[in-house]
């Protein structure tokens, strides 16, 4: 008799893109099969390749994958932070606050004057547009995503949705803790586009844990936070940084939400996520909007 387990590998064998056939082999799972049978699915692959190419990718991103095919929230927190970030009080994370400010939004698909966030032309470029902040959004396809680094072996695809907003402002324009919090991670990054110095901070929502992240910071992140450091709404927790340590990118913070935190444990997070995967994305990374609160039309 053939398991649901043998039934799966089986569809998975000779799949190029192994996220989408994981997908949709996993119609009719229950949660709890969902949440438990990836183990036993590597097994029946035994040494196929599929099954290597599998086990070098985030394992729970495999299981939200499961849970999303079989018809369940791909993450069993997701709507619970994103009910107590809508009513939770915030502070503004800049000083003066954006809403506050002039600030323009910066599509790539939509300017075409524009030089890509890691030409050193943008520098200039912004600043002669008389803004003081400039805002990248959520959700957007972006093509300076499509290097090597941000493709895995389960699929040819590359991650190429922006799963934060982006912050454009001076470098050394202070960042200050939108909630309260602790410090879960304080990294360099050090990867050319990536984030260079790197603060990933932990909250609660009522019982529920998640997480924020702060990208392209600057030095001063190791003098003002900690590992296991306690964080008050309002504090100075980062500078913005500058290109040689901010990971290769005009002065910006990269800002966003994680629901969960996968199987990341380094002091990183996957800041772009698939297209064919968005809707699961989203319920790991939720709009960071919920958090930065930016006026209606921010993003044109």
């Amino acid at each position: 008799m053939i398991t649901k387990a043998g039934r799966i590998a089986a569809q998975l064998r000779g799949q190029d893109n192994l996220y989408g056939a994981l997908r949709a082999a996993s119609a009719g799972l229950t949660e709890a099969e969902a949440d438990t049978l990836l183990p036993a699915i590597l097994a029946d692959l035994g040494d196929a390749p599929e099954a290597a190419r599998l086990r070098a990718v985030d394992q729970a991103l495999l299981a939200c994958i499961l849970r999303a095919g079989a018809g369940w929230p791909a993450t069993r927190n997701a709507g619970t932070v994103r009910r107590y970030l809508a009513q939770a009080d915030v502070t503004p994370m800049f000083s003066p606050a954006i809403a506050d400010s002039r600030h323009m939004p910066l599509l790539t698909a939509q300017r075409p004057d524009m030089p890509a966030y890691s030409d050193p032309a943008f520098d200039a470029w912004f600043a002669a547009q008389g803004a003081d902040y400039g805002l990248g959004p959520y959700g957007e396809k972006r093509s300076v995503y499509r290097a090597a680094q941000f493709a895995d072996r389960a699929s040819p695809e590359r991650r190429m949705i922006h799963q934060g907003i982006d912050v454009f402002a001076p470098a050394g324009t202070p960042v200050r803790a939108p909630l309260p919090g602790r410090v879960a991670h304080v990294t360099y990054n050090a990867d050319l586009l990536d984030y260079g110095h790197t603060l990933i901070l932990e909250h609660r929502a009522e019982v529920v844990p998640f997480w924020t992240l702060y990208g392209h910071l600057g030095a001063s992140l190791p003098r003002l936070c900690a590992v296991g450091d306690a964080v008050t709404a309002g504090q100075v927790i980062a500078h913005l940084g500058d290109w040689p340590e901010n990971g290769g990118w005009a002065p910006h913070l990269h800002f966003q939400i994680m629901s969960d935190m996968l199987n990341q444990t380094e002091g990183n997070f996957f800041g772009v996520g698939h297209e064919s995967l968005w809707d699961i994305w989203q319920q790991i990374c939720p709009d960071p909007n919920l958090i930065l609160r930016l006026p209606d039309g921010a993003f044109g």
